[in-house]
């Protein structure tokens, strides 16, 4: 289930593509590159110790099919290796603007660095690419920037399950009050389902769109969640896990893995069952199946510094917590800026008060125009 990792050449056409050979291979003066029109892209990737499942051709192709954003991968080959990489989506509206993106609607998406550090060269050569193309700005989602005059435009916390231990371990390093909230769910006869099919998908979207609701937020197109079923989940990146009550879906989340890494996407629950915990069991079976399956990680994406309650969840199943900084780079002033959080407002209240096929229009209109 999971994607083979076993080293493969790429076609000579691409090492070509990109400057063929080290020998003859300038600095950095390769192009970006497509990776939804390069074979063997994903075996690249893998082959790179931190290669993840948004450096893939599959998160690209979500977002370039769902939201028709162009991929610029800025990358560095060594002979046919995979040295570096920033990749990088430019997203293009009529309301918001041109910007390069690395990458949109993704928490963490850290350029891939070389094995010896101090190759700054790409994050250069992608803001020569966004000046020719009159980027508003160039955003990068965790990682460093090479550059010494960097700040972060914003913060998040960061959790990450170890899942190098065995099952008893990883239940003995969860609070007692999530591991009285399994045991809650399971003596109500909550059943665990993994699904890979566009009918899983339908459900957990379902109960996204009640949650986002509740937040007071539109919810991504159907459109979006469907391309995610085609593009990653059926063929093999990853699970809708949903946690059900007589085949009523009470809680459900989406997870994707590439090679032994997990990443938890996206969650959702229906707020009338939440007395039964089915979010703790939906976590713990997670956390068993990836740890059971050769995964050495789960990565529980980021969480809103204001936002207590999702980091107290987060590190009640015993993660590990970072900081998770972005960056921006403003082209018209020449400077890195500093950014705003805009998950709570005024338009929260608004959001909450419309009907769910309202709500799902305004998703529909506003997420193409952003990022």
């Amino acid at each position: 289930m999971f994607m083979n990792v076993s080293p493969e050449m790429m076609m000579p056409a691409f090492a070509a593509s990109v400057g063929g050979s080290q020998s003859r291979r300038p600095a950095v003066e390769e192009l970006p590159v497509n990776p939804l029109e390069q074979s063997g892209w994903d075996d690249l990737v893998a082959e790179h110790p931190q290669g993840t499942f948004f450096h893939g051709s599959a998160w690209a192709r979500v977002l370039r099919n769902t939201y028709g954003h162009t991929p610029k991968y800025f990358c560095r080959m060594n002979g046919s290796r995979l040295e570096s990489l920033l990749p990088v989506m430019e997203v293009s509206s009529l309301w918001t603007g041109r910007r390069g993106v690395s990458l949109p609607f993704t928490d963490l998406c850290p350029s891939l660095r070389p094995a010896i550090p101090g190759d700054g060269d790409l994050f250069e050569q992608a803001l020569e690419y966004g000046r020719s193309r009159d980027w508003k700005y160039l955003e990068c989602r965790g990682g460093v920037i090479p550059a010494s005059n960097a700040i972060p435009s914003l913060a998040f916390y960061g959790h990450t399950i170890n899942l190098e231990v065995d099952e008893q371990t990883l239940f003995a390093r969860t609070e007692a009050s999530v591991r009285r909230g399994i045991r809650k769910s399971e003596q109500a006869g909550l059943s665990v389902r993994f699904g890979n099919d566009l009918g899983s998908i339908r459900s957990y979207f379902d109960l996204h769109c009640q949650t986002r609701r509740r937040h007071g937020l539109p919810p991504q197109p159907l459109r979006f969640f469907e391309n995610i079923g085609r593009h990653a989940i059926q063929p093999g990146h990853g699970w809708v896990i949903l946690v059900e009550q007589a085949g009523r879906p009470l809680a459900a989340a989406i997870f994707f893995h590439f090679g032994r890494q997990a990443f938890y996407k996206f969650g959702a629950s229906d707020y009338a069952f939440q007395n039964l915990r089915p979010n703790n069991l939906l976590m713990w079976s997670a956390i068993k199946w990836y740890a059971a399956h050769g995964c050495t990680a789960l990565h529980l994406g980021r969480t809103s510094l204001a936002h207590e309650g999702l980091r107290r969840f987060k590190l009640g199943f015993g993660a590990n917590e970072e900081r998770l900084e972005y960056y921006r780079y403003d082209f018209s002033r020449a400077a890195f800026v500093t950014d705003v959080d805009r998950v709570d407002g005024w338009f929260n209240p608004v959001f909450r008060a419309l009907p769910l096929p309202l709500l799902r229009l305004a998703g529909a209109t506003l997420y193409p125009h952003l990022s």
